[in-house]
């Protein structure tokens, strides 16, 4: 029996919110789009992903940048399995680990935020909510895959314990 995919379905819904907020935070980014958030002490979206904010880039790519790539990514590991069986094979993995690095990156941000720049965004914080969900959800499957999964689906190649 195959395990339902509700959790897939469920990373590529929180993906949709996801790339709406990194794309607003990257327009913010750019000076394209005012700030909606004023600045009030611990919180002040403009020192941290500002337009003239120190850590806001890496190099000369804007985090918000990172963070659209990695939504679209996640995004197109849930939808592009009906078309390359290949990654349906590996997709609990996939999922796993490219979430898995995108909550690495979010941690790591979040810790800037709070140790560093002595502010948050809340538009950032939205987005590590949607990313460690989103893991949560990826473990979810990948355990649920091992567990309920057809092992001969999963196999690459033939076990010498039959006869």
């Amino acid at each position: 029996m195959i395990p339902d995919k509700w959790q897939v379905r469920l990373i590529q819904l929180l993906a949709m919110p996801g790339l709406l907020v990194a794309f607003y935070l990257l327009l913010y980014h750019n000076g394209a789009v005012a700030g909606i958030c004023a600045a009030q002490g611990f919180e002040d979206c403009g020192r941290v992903s500002g337009p003239e904010a120190p850590y806001a880039s890496i190099g000369p790519i804007p985090v918000a940048l990172v963070g659209l790539v990695g939504y679209v990514v996640i995004f197109l590991l849930t939808w592009l399995p009906a078309w390359l069986p290949p990654l349906r094979r590996y997709l609990p993995e996939l999922l796993v680990g490219v979430i898995g690095l995108a909550l690495l990156f979010t941690a790591g941000l979040t810790a800037l935020e709070v140790f560093v720049i002595h502010a948050v965004c809340r538009y950032c914080l939205v987005s590590a909510a949607i990313i460690v969900v989103m893991f949560v959800l990826a473990v979810s499957y990948l355990r649920a895959v091992n567990r309920d999964g057809d092992p001969t689906e999963r196999e690459t190649s033939p076990r010498l314990d039959t006869v």
